[in-house]
């Protein structure tokens, strides 16, 4: 995840991450700064959903899905979570407000020490609902929304999907829950982004996270819809204009992308342009994020409690949770999961001859999808050579 704004704006510093360095309760907006490997832990409560979106990467419908954690079984993996202080439990889906022990779930993860988030499509999110969500504990909900409404009722099979997605943020917002946009960049959708951005300024929704497109489950058959080069680099400019010019102008907004680390150094080429000054910091900085965080500072434990180095990573299984307590399974040595925590060491190609790969490494499922080589160079890195020369 790349912090547009803490890097463009500089509300994130050094010397403000090594105050935090070493503590387990690091603030939630410096997690990503983290140089601790305990994982961020995305699970995903339940196959089911009420929408079927084109870029799902579990295949999710609305249909009951046998074998699930039971409440009993999510209790113990969330207990063990807690024991060895995981920053971050967030509950995904499809849709994990249909889950219908969430609330008693999230509760227990907050008591327990854990930051319990929210991944949703906002559509069953009421008054009602946001108060429920707010009062087990929950710290954050984010809301995908994929365009202006046309595009995103068509992405989620629904019309009247962004009405209900819309309303969904502003019960939390209303409630006291913080929450924000989470949108994935496509062909399809790119040009929606300024309506995106007015959307974030007319409703004042204090966070937005850009996702790019990852070749997993039904975004796998999206690949020939993912942005090209000249697109990317068009969307990121953008992107870090508008982060500049909100930031300047007030509004309070937390701007960030994720699934493509190529950002980051994108974003440090702008400042060393621009601001040569905070350059090195910027440097440092994205050194302590780390790059990609599939299996170092991120998981992924599916409905049936199988465990992935991350959640677009479902045919690649490290144990399961029902038969080894998650904290051993992550603590073992599966022979993927050691090559991932050093993956510059194992990347090819345009990733390989990188200045930056230590920083970035490349999205080793698009590399799988496209290349039929998980270490070969990421097909979705848009930084031309001179920008990866480190000159």
């Amino acid at each position: 995840m790349i912090g547009c704004t803490k890097l463009l704006c500089g509300t994130a510093t050094v010397s403000e991450v090594i105050k935090y360095s070493g503590q387990q309760n690091l603030p939630p907006q410096l997690l990503q700064f983290s140089d601790s490997n305990r994982p961020l832990v995305v699970w995903n409560v339940t196959n089911r959903c009420n929408l079927r979106c084109q870029h799902c990467y579990i295949n999710a419908e609305d249909q009951q899905y046998r074998n699930e954690l039971t409440t009993e079984e999510a209790i113990i993996f969330i207990k063990d979570l807690a024991a060895m202080k995981a920053p971050v439990l967030l509950f995904s889906g499809g849709e994990p407000l249909i889950r219908k022990d969430i609330m008693e779930l999230g509760r227990l993860a907050a008591e327990l020490g854990l930051r319990p988030v929210i991944s949703s499509n906002g559509t069953l999110i009421d008054d009602a609902m946001a108060v429920k969500i707010k009062e087990a504990g929950f710290q954050y909900v984010g809301i995908s929304i994929d365009g202006a409404p046309a595009t995103h009722d068509n992405f989620r099979n629904r019309p009247g999907a962004f009405a209900d997605a819309l309303k969904g943020i502003k019960a939390c917002m209303k409630n006291g829950v913080k929450t924000g946009i989470r949108f994935t960049v496509n062909k399809l959708n790119q040009a929606d982004l300024p309506e995106i951005f007015n959307i974030i300024e007319r409703e004042s929704i204090p966070r937005f996270c850009m996702y790019h497109l990852v070749y997993a489950g039904r975004g796998e058959q999206m690949a020939e819809l993912d942005t090209d080069q000249d697109e990317k680099r068009a969307v990121l400019e953008m992107v870090s204009r508008k982060t500049i010019e909100l930031h300047r102008q007030g509004v309070e907004v937390e701007i960030l992308t994720t699934d493509n680390h190529a950002d980051g150094i994108y974003l440090y080429n702008y400042i060393k342009k621009h601001q040569p000054e905070r350059a090195g910091e910027i440097i440092r900085l994205l050194q302590m994020h780390g790059g990609c965080s599939a299996g170092t500072k991120f998981a992924n434990v599916d409905p049936q409690g199988n465990v992935h180095p991350c959640q677009f990573w479902q045919d690649y299984t490290v144990g399961n949770v029902r038969e080894k307590p998650f904290s051993q399974i992550w603590t073992s040595d599966d022979e993927l999961m050691i090559k991932l925590r050093n993956k510059e060491k194992y990347v090819k190609g345009k990733c390989a001859a990188c200045h930056f790969k230590s920083l970035c490494s490349g999205c080793r499922i698009r590399a799988q999808a496209v290349h039929g080589d998980l270490w070969a160079e990421d097909p979705a890195c848009y930084l031309s050579i001179d920008e990866i020369s480190g000159v």
